[in-house]
Formats: structure tokens, sequence, C-alpha cells
């Protein structure tokens, strides 16, 4: 009979699986019960971590949800990357459709709750403005690749800056209710706008 030979996994390798389980619960329960419903208990009962455990790694709500917040930007321009490698090149539509689909999805909706309370609070928002201005730029670099518009010509900044702010209001107003028939046509309409501009600053 041969020996049963034990694997360990390293302390660090348990402790690192251990916090992503954690805030990934966080997310998870910022998606299902608000910011305002989110508590570490209920976190470390979604994870399935003890109490102890939880409080080991973040002692607050606020060192969990800092956390979160630095896991969900990563999420989000993980997601966007993933979104836009399946693009066929020069298909404007389809970019804002990709878009569109990241301002309605999960990982928006968490973001979402966490923008609304950072706005009267002050602690979460120094969290979450830094991560928030990292995730825009890196948003606004891949809709100029993706669109394929060169930034340099007059006005194309704006245009780029103006596309991602309507889309994240039609991200908005999908919170509320499903908003996908009038969404779509609103981007058919976009993207004739883009291919004229477009067109116009290639003359």
């Amino acid at each position: 009979m041969f020996p049963v030979t034990l694997t360990r996994v390293p302390q660090g390798e348990r402790s690192r699986a251990m916090r992503m389980r954690l805030m990934e619960a966080a997310v998870d329960c910022l998606v299902e019960y608000g910011y305002a419903g989110t508590s570490t208990t209920l976190v470390s009962e979604r994870a399935g971590v003890s109490r102890g455990a939880q409080l080991h790694h973040f002692p607050s709500k606020a060192d969990l949800l800092y956390a979160a917040v630095e896991h969900l930007t990563q999420l989000r321009a993980q997601e966007m990357l993933d979104r836009a490698a399946l693009l066929q090149p020069g298909n404007r539509r389809a970019v804002l459709g990709m878009l569109a689909e990241l301002f309605t999805s999960p990982v928006f909706d968490a973001a979402l709750e966490l923008w609304v309370a950072a706005r009267t609070d002050p602690e979460l928002r120094a969290a979450v403005l830094p991560f928030e201005r990292r995730m825009g730029r890196q948003t606004h670099e891949l809709t100029v690749a993706a669109l394929g518009i060169d930034e340099s010509a007059p006005g194309a900044r704006e245009l780029i800056q103006g596309t991602l702010d309507m889309i994240r209001g039609l991200g908005l107003a999908n919170a509320l209710s499903d908003d996908a028939s009038r969404r779509d046509r609103i981007l058919d309409r976009w993207a004739q706008v883009l291919e004229q501009e477009l067109e116009t600053e290639q003359l």
C-alpha cells in the first residue's frame, strides 16, 4: 500500500484566496443588496468565511469595501479588454454595443452603488476617485482605439468623451428599468453620427 502524501497549501496562498473570496462576495452583495444593505456579516456568510477570519483580513466595512473597490476596478478593466478583443475592426456599432454592455453589467451596478455612497462619504470618495480616474483613462483609450479615431483631430476628444458620457447615462437609466429597446435605437443613430463625423474628419 502506497503512503498517502498530504500537500499543504502555503499560508500565503490560503490568505490570498480568502481575501479574494471576501472581495468577490462584497461585489456580489453590492449588486444584490446595495451599499446600505451590504454588511461585513453578510459578506462573510456569502464568502463562507468565519466572522473572525473576515475581521482578520478586513477589520471594518470600510477596509473591506476599499479592497473591493480595487478588485472591482480590475474586474471592469478585464471585462472591457475581453469584450474588446472579440470585436471586428471597423464595426463602430459593435463598439458602441460593447460599451453599452459594460455600462449595464452587474459589475457596473456594483460600481454605481459605490459612486452613490461616495457622494456623501468623504473617506469612501477618496478611495473610489483614484480607481475611477484610472478606469476612465483605460476606457477612453480603448474606445479611441476600437473606433479608429485620430484623437489629435479637432473635436475628436470631445466626440469620444460625449460618446462615453452618453453611454454611461444609458447605463444609469437601465439601473431602474430594462431600457434595452430604447438604448438600441439611440446607439443605432449615434453610430450613424459617428460615421458622418469621422468621414468629415478624414476629408
